[in-house]
């Protein structure tokens, strides 16, 4: 039994298209947040950029879906929201010997010793200027098993020898972590306190990687974010970039 907070709700499916399309779906519809969706099997599960996401069963697999009631900026802070809620949720289902290999990778994925341990997508109503209707933050956790060879090498609990995790253990620990984050992210500090919690469990900084878009690819050293939340890089001439969106990758043994 998972415990929910006052006003939140619960969907579980045993099949489902995608926990996201039906956020979409129920999002559209009117229904109300904070709503949790979650499915054993996916048959359409997909990560960013429209990759598909593979998830064996036993792998946790949700979607929560809001109404955050603000602009697709604000809307756009709930990124970095979601990969703290994240890892910490994941670190708390951990022992703590293994819970130092954890890291964040730009903007919201969570790894393991440089390996994907667990995805996030967000996906909105998003119109320029008004307020987001609704939005879906897609939680992809590798409880049980993970794919290979992907282009972003992954990894899984089993792989990393931690003890086992059921799905409903994650989802009580990714509520209590999600209700506790958002408190912070609509509280006095807002964005500027996620932003510290999100830089404190990054991986890489300081150090040399590699920005895909999709014109150009290029080198530099990461410094940080900016308040927005995009990626400050340095580049060989010196001169400092912002990068909002793209896919990133470091060195080999942190990919």
């Amino acid at each position: 039994m998972v415990d929910l907070p006052s006003g939140a709700a619960l969907r579980r499916f045993i099949e489902i298209d995608s926990t996201n399309e039906e956020a979409r779906r129920l999002g559209e519809s009117g229904a109300e947040g904070p709503l949790w969706i979650v499915a054993e099997r996916q048959t359409a599960g997909r990560g960013r950029r429209g990759r598909s996401w593979v998830s064996p069963p036993g792998n946790f697999m949700g979607t929560l879906l809001l109404r955050p009631r603000c602009g697709p900026r604000q809307a756009g802070e709930l990124s970095f929201v979601a990969a703290v809620a994240v890892f910490d949720a994941v670190e708390t289902l951990l022992p703590p010997p293994d819970r130092p290999g954890l890291r964040l990778k730009w903007p919201n994925d969570l790894l393991y010793d440089g390996r994907k341990l667990a995805g996030i997508l967000l996906e909105s109503s998003g119109i320029a200027g008004a307020e987001v209707a609704w939005l879906a933050i897609g939680i992809g956790i590798n409880l049980a098993g993970h794919p290979e060879g992907v282009e972003f090498p992954a990894t899984s609990l089993p792989a990393i020898g931690a003890p086992p995790v059921a799905p409903d253990e994650a989802l009580a620990a990714l509520v209590a972590a999600f209700e506790r984050w958002l408190a912070i992210w609509r509280g006095v500090q807002g964005f500027a306190a996620i932003r510290e919690a999100w830089l404190a469990r990054a991986i890489g900084l300081g150090e040399g990687l590699t920005v895909r878009l999709a014109q150009e690819t290029f080198d530099g050293v990461f410094e940080g974010l900016a308040p927005d939340g995009a990626l400050l890089l340095r580049l060989a001439d010196g001169s400092l970039r912002q990068v909002s969106a793209g896919d990133v990758f470091f060195a080999p043994a942190a990919a």
